[in-house]
C-alpha cells in the first residue's frame, strides 16, 4: 500500500509537470499569422561562462532563414540540463532542437525522442573519427559540432622563471620539468581531483599515447574480449602515482578540490605552472593576461611525440515530435557548414568534426592542433565501454589507487570490471 501510494504521488507529479510544459518546445505549433516559425533550441552551451558564439550563430540564421526565429533556451550542464530534458521530452514538449552528446545521443535515440538524420545532406561529411558519435543502431541521430581536446596547460610566464622555453612533449621531459619548477620554488602542477574526473581522464590521456601508438584498435579488441587492462594500462597508472611519489602533487589535498570551479579560477591566478582540463577553458583562461599553451598530455617514452587525446563533446538533435520538423532540420544544416560551425569551434578552441571542415588556430592551441593534424589523435570512446557510468567508476578506483588504499593490479581489475559492465 505504501509502495503503491509512492508510484501514485510520482505519477501524479509527472503528469503535472508535462501540462506545465504545454507552452513551451516542439509539441506546440508555434507559427505566427504570417507564417513566421519560432524555433525551440535547448542547449547547455551558449549562455554562463560559456557562451561559444551560440547568440551570434543564431543571429546569422535568422538572418540567412527570415520567416524562422530562434527561441533559444541554455540550462546549465547536467546533471541540471538532463534533469530538465528528460520530463520535457516525456511530456512530448522539449525543444525543436536540442543539444546532445554520444551518451545523450543513445539513450533519447533508443526511447524514439530522435529524428533520423540519416539522409541530411551533411552526413557523407562526417569524419570517420567523429561518424560512431553521431550514430546508433544504423541511424544518424545527430549532427556533431566539435571533437574538442582535453590535456595540459602550461603558463608560459612560471616555466620561463625555471628555465623552461617549450612544453615538453614526453614523459622523462615532462618530469626534469616539474623538478626545475619544484627547485625554483613554483608549484609544479594542480590537479584538482574531488569528482574523481582528473585522475580518470589522464589515465586516458597516457593511454593515449603508451596504449594507442602501441595499437590504434585497442577498442575494438577490448569489446572483442583480446585485449585487457592488465599489463598495457599499468604504465598510466604508474604515471599518476609517480607525480605524487615525486612530491610533484599532494593527491590527498587535491582530491578535495573542485576541478569545474576551483582549479580553472587557481590556475588563473597564477598558482601552478601546470594544469590538466579541456579546450573549453582557454578562452576564460586566456583572460588572465599570462601566455598559456595547450598541448597533448606528454606520456610517451624520451624522443616521442604524444597522441592528443579528443572528446566528441556537443551536438545538435532533432526531436522526433517536433512541429516544425523542416526548420529544425535547416537549423542544424546551417550549423553544419564550415563558416557558421567555426564561430563555435573557435570559442570552443575545437576540432572539425567535419572532413574538410575548418578548425580555427591560436597561439595556445597550436601544439594540441598539430597534433590532431598529423593524425596523431584518439577520440574517448565514450559511445562504448567508456561510457559515463564507465567513467565515474574509473575516477572512483583511481582515487584509491592514489589514497594508497588499492594496489595497481586490483586498481587495474576493477576498472576493467566497470568499462565491461558498459
Amino acid at each position: 500500500m505504501k509502495r503503491s501510494g509512492r508510484l501514485l504521488t510520482v505519477a501524479t507529479t509527472v503528469a503535472a509537470l508535462a501540462t506545465s510544459l504545454a507552452a513551451c518546445g516542439g509539441g506546440s505549433d508555434s507559427t505566427s499569422a504570417d507564417g513566421t516559425v519560432t524555433l525551440h533550441v535547448e542547449a547547455w552551451k551558449g549562455g554562463g561562462a560559456e557562451p561559444a558564439n551560440i547568440a551570434e550563430i543564431n543571429k546569422a540564421f535568422e538572418k540567412a532563414h527570415p520567416k524562422i526565429k530562434i527561441d533559444f533556451k541554455y540550462t546549465t550542464a547536467d546533471p541540471t540540463y538532463t534533469q530538465k530534458l528528460q520530463p520535457e521530452l516525456l511530456g512530448g514538449k522539449a525543444g525543436d532542437v536540442i543539444m546532445v552528446d554520444a551518451d545523450k545521443m543513445k539513450k533519447w535515440g533508443a526511447s524514439g525522442y530522435l529524428a533520423d538524420l540519416s539522409n541530411e545532406s551533411w552526413v557523407g561529411s562526417i569524419s570517420s573519427a567523429a561518424k560512431p558519435f553521431t550514430q546508433s543502431d544504423g541511424k544518424t541521430l545527430a549532427m556533431p559540432m566539435e571533437l574538442i581536446g582535453i590535456g595540459l596547460y602550461a603558463n608560459m610566464d612560471l616555466l620561463k622563471k625555471a628555465g623552461i622555453t617549450e612544453v615538453p612533449a614526453d614523459w622523462p621531459t615532462f618530469l626534469a620539468d616539474l623538478a626545475k619548477l619544484k627547485k625554483a620554488g613554483i608549484t609544479p602542477i594542480s590537479l584538482p581531483d574531488k569528482a574523481g574526473w582528473t585522475g580518470s581522464s589522464i589515465f586516458q590521456a597516457s593511454g593515449s599515447t603508451t596504449v594507442y601508438q602501441k595499437n590504434k584498435q585497442w577498442d575494438a579488441d577490448f569489446l572483442a574480449g583480446k585485449a585487457s587492462f592488465g599489463s598495457d594500462w599499468k604504465e598510466p597508472l604508474d604515471q599518476l602515482k609517480t607525480l605524487g611519489d615525486k612530491g610533484y602533487v599532494n593527491w590527498k589535498n587535491e582530491l578535495g578540490v573542485d576541478e569545474w570551479s576551483q582549479g580553472p579560477q587557481d590556475f588563473s591566478a597564477g598558482k601552478s605552472a601546470f594544469w590538466y582540463q579541456g579546450a573549453w577553458q582557454v578562452s576564460n583562461i586566456k583572460k588572465a593576461g599570462f601566455p598559456v599553451s595547450f598541448a597533448p598530455w606528454p606520456g610517451g617514452a624520451a624522443g616521442t611525440k604524444p597522441n592528443a587525446m579528443l572528446f566528441s563533446g556537443t551536438a545538435w538533435g532533432v526531436n522526433s515530435q517536433s512541429q516544425h520538423a523542416d526548420a529544425a532540420k535547416e537549423y542544424v544544416k546551417f550549423w553544419s557548414q564550415s563558416a557558421n560551425l567555426a564561430k563555435y569551434l573557435d570559442a570552443e578552441h575545437a576540432e572539425s568534426p567535419f572532413t574538410g571542415g575548418t578548425t580555427p588556430d591560436s597561439t595556445e592551441t597550436t601544439i594540441f592542433n598539430t597534433a590532431f593534424t598529423d593524425g596523431r589523435y584518439r577520440v574517448l570512446p565514450s559511445n562504448t565501454w567508456y561510457g559515463s557510468q564507465s567513467e565515474t567508476d574509473t575516477g572512483s578506483k583511481i582515487q584509491s589507487f592514489l589514497l594508497g588504499q588499492s594496489d595497481a593490479a586490483k586498481t587495474l581489475k576493477d576498472i576493467q570490471t566497470a568499462a565491461s559492465a558498459k
